[in-house]
């Protein structure tokens, strides 16, 4: 497993200017405590980097900020984490913005953008250099919370029992995806069932679909999705990158010390980019897995992503529901796609 460096940090990680306290003034700061719920289940990989996340914080601030670490409904079931970092029952929380969609339509857009951003590094550049942070925290603040960073990284493929070679093999078929990706799908002619996570592998084992979004690459082979969906469509084109986010209570958070705030800003950076770089080297490895369960990698050709990033952007458009702040966030989006040359 990637190992975070106790030294390194990463130039421009405390986003905003922050800078990071010198241990004398760290020394001088009261001892914090917070709690946190992560997203992930213990034992995953994920969680093992939120371990790393909260050590890394306490070695920033020498050892006065103590973060608990807790799993996914360990503290309350995952989807009242929200409401109850809003209420200040726990100070944080890693989530996936798109839960809350439904209530904030900015949120659709920094959590997964379908045939969006084909590059995590173009996600988080747009996170740090294109003022997406300051996006995501407008939306948070709505709700009493601060965003603190992401944690940005790579696809999540499609497992099918029928062969796919284009997107427009999809047309017609029966597949599971849930959030921005439905809509999208479901506009690019997929009848789409959002089946919960858990009846994904019955669920193509009984014919009552025909492909699925699940999970990364590692999370779904150790589901045994290699022994019911004999391919894998690559990229994932409904979610090609991924963020989840480090939330805090907006009280809890404006109470800490600068030097803080600027530790789990730090921190957050550095996770994104630990993880990030696992998993790429953990996909490689859990591919010649599938493969040799005789399950076949199909690629679909880069033109005809980009003709259907073309046509998703209506959909984009329509998730935003008319609201200001969504409407800002994926003109921003769509504009510095424009300028990389994807749309």
């Amino acid at each position: 497993m990637t190992k975070v460096s106790r030294r390194s940090l990463l130039a421009g990680a405390a986003a905003g200017g922050a800078v990071l306290a010198t241990p004398a003034a760290v020394k001088a700061q009261d001892a914090v405590t917070w709690r946190m719920q992560a997203l992930w289940d213990a034992g995953t990989t994920p969680f093992e980097f939120e371990k790393k996340f909260v050590e890394r914080v306490g070695e920033l601030t020498d050892g006065k900020f103590r973060i608990t670490l807790f799993s996914a409904g360990q503290l309350v079931p995952a989807n009242q984490a929200f409401d109850a970092v809003r209420a200040g029952a726990f100070e944080m929380m890693k989530t996936f913005d798109g839960y809350e969609a439904g209530k904030i339509p900015a949120f659709a857009f920094t959590s997964t953008i379908p045939f969006g951003f084909p590059d995590s590094d173009q996600y988080e550049a747009w996170f740090y250099e294109k003022g997406g942070l300051d996006l995501a925290r407008e939306a948070y603040a709505k709700a009493g919370l601060f965003y603190i960073a992401p944690t940005v990284y790579g696809e999540e493929p499609i497992h099918s029992t029928v062969r796919m070679d284009s997107i427009a093999d999809m047309a017609g078929k029966k597949g599971r995806f849930v959030g921005l990706a439905s809509a999208v799908m479901g506009d690019l002619d997929v009848s789409v069932t959002p089946l919960p996570t858990a009846e994904v592998y019955t669920a193509l084992e009984k014919g009552l679909i025909d492909f699925a979004d699940r999970g990364d690459l590692t999370a779904n082979y150790e589901a045994g999705l290699g022994e019911v969906a004999k391919f894998i469509i690559l990229p994932g084109v409904h979610q090609p990158t991924t963020a989840t986010s480090y939330v805090a209570n907006q009280a809890a958070y404006q109470a800490l010390p600068e030097a803080f705030r600027a530790a789990l800003a730090v921190a957050a950076r550095e996770i994104s980019g630990a993880l990030r770089q696992h998993i790429m080297v953990q996909n490689v490895d859990v591919l010649s897995k599938y493969a040799d369960k005789g399950v076949e990698i199909i690629h679909l050709d880069q033109n005809d992503i980009a003709a259907n990033r073309t046509k998703a952007v209506h959909s984009w458009k329509k998730a935003t529901k008319g609201d200001d702040l969504a409407n800002r966030v994926l003109a921003s989006q769509t504009e510095f796609m424009t300028a990389l040359g994807l749309l």
